[in-house]
């Protein structure tokens, strides 16, 4: 008897997930999708709350075919979803935390989408219940695009349909030593090994769930484990990604997403200890990393914090912090007749601090909220110095020739 293989495995690692395991299970039972194409694959590792009881019960009654496997707890999700991740033999998987659900059809439309499109990743829409949830990559339905063409790059976490023969050629896994940061390594090494991504904007696909107990894996670990993350994610595009305009692209994510928020206004209550550990901490990864392609691609008061942490220079950073925190506007300097808007965030020109002016000056993104703007003035300007100096030439050219 021929067994024909699922068209998707969906790998549920669970740890202490009751109540919310009932919905997410649920959501997995009501797909549309034919039950003998899914497989579901789920991990208890090492509850004690009846999560894996629960797990076995529905195996029991669901449509479609479900492995349960217990474990002793492993410290993360990791090794709960590469546990899964072996046993796996659809042609894609699917990571579903135990926490969130399923939204309806989202496993029949995504793996259509995969098919339809040919690609090795899939990003169904993602609605956050009782928490946030990334927003700039659902804009439209995109059939096939890349990291470098998208915003898919704000959004690394786990719950993508990947093609299992991607995962599998590349032998990728979930880099069990980290605690923190592991969705945002494995997602974005997929993205880049990819044979392009599809987005499923016009339809919530995934219900991130916010827990009632705070217990959710993103908020926890300390401010060592996010350095980590960082950095691995920092190493990851370093090897993947010649170093250039492409590359500071994406490094965008973890300096933006990562590194900034432990400047941020946690930094303020930081005891002395705790920052000058931060700033060690950052220290490599500044020194390697950050770039002026890098600099130019964020906000100002973003770039202004990172240009601080980079020099060194955690005496000026807490004005600069405190000025964020308190949401004030920073006043907008415009020079050269529009064409250059400097927004005056603390120590801007003090001859003490010794900040760079270029720290300061917006980019066309950001400038263009401040009345006065020129847009385009300083290539205008440069494009008529060019045609200039080369009338200039062209004609001393004639002269001579005469």
């Amino acid at each position: 008897m021929t067994v024909t293989q699922p068209d998707v495995s969906v790998i549920i690692g669970a740890y202490e997930a009751m109540p919310y395991l009932i919905e997410c299970l649920s959501s997995v039972e009501a797909q549309t999708i034919d039950p003998t194409r899914v497989e579901v694959i789920a991990v208890d590792d090492g509850s004690t709350d009846g999560t894996g009881e629960y797990l076995e019960e529905f195996a029991e009654r669901a449509p479609m075919h479900v492995l349960v496997i217990r474990q002793e707890n492993s410290g993360g999700p990791s090794g709960p979803r590469n546990v899964g991740l072996g046993k796996a033999t659809g042609r894609y998987v699917f990571f579903l935390d135990a926490d969130d659900r399923l939204g309806p059809e989202a496993l029949e439309r995504m793996v259509a989408m995969a098919d339809r499109a040919g690609t090795d990743v899939v990003l169904g829409k993602v609605e956050g219940v009782n928490r946030s949830a990334p927003k700039s990559m659902w804009g439209a339905t995109v059939e096939r695009t890349d990291v470098f063409s998208s915003n898919i790059k704000f959004t690394l976490s786990a719950q993508k349909l990947f093609r299992r023969a991607l995962l599998d050629r590349h032998g990728m896994r979930f880099d069990e030593s980290l605690f923190t940061g592991e969705d945002a390594l494995f997602t974005m090494e997929a993205y880049l090994r990819a044979d392009g991504v599809s987005v499923v904007a016009d339809h919530t696909c995934y219900y991130l769930v916010g827990r009632d107990d705070g217990k959710h894996v993103t908020k926890s670990g300390s401010y060592t484990l996010r350095f980590d993350s960082a950095r691995a994610l920092m190493d990851l595009i370093a090897e993947l990604v010649p170093a250039g305009g492409r590359r500071d692209q994406l490094m965008v994510r973890p300096f933006l997403v990562t590194l900034l928020p432990q400047f941020g206004p946690k930094y303020l209550t930081d005891s002395e200890e705790i920052r000058r550990h931060k700033f060690e901490l950052a220290k490599p990864l500044m020194d390697t990393y950050w770039t002026e392609g890098v600099a130019q691609r964020l906000k100002v008061h973003e770039r202004l914090r990172l240009h601080l942490v980079a020099e060194q220079r955690a005496e000026l950073l807490p004005d600069v912090v405190k000025f964020v925190k308190s949401k004030k506007q920073a006043a907008a300097l415009l020079e050269r007749k529009g064409r250059r808007v400097y927004l005056a965030y603390p120590h801007f020109r003090d001859r003490a601090a010794q900040v760079p002016d270029s720290v300061y000056l917006a980019e066309p993104r950001e400038a263009r909220a401040f009345p006065g703007y020129r847009e385009g003035g300083i290539d205008t300007f440069m494009r008529r110095a060019v045609r200039k100096a080369r009338r200039v030439l062209t004609s001393r050219e004639v002269r001579r020739a005469a």
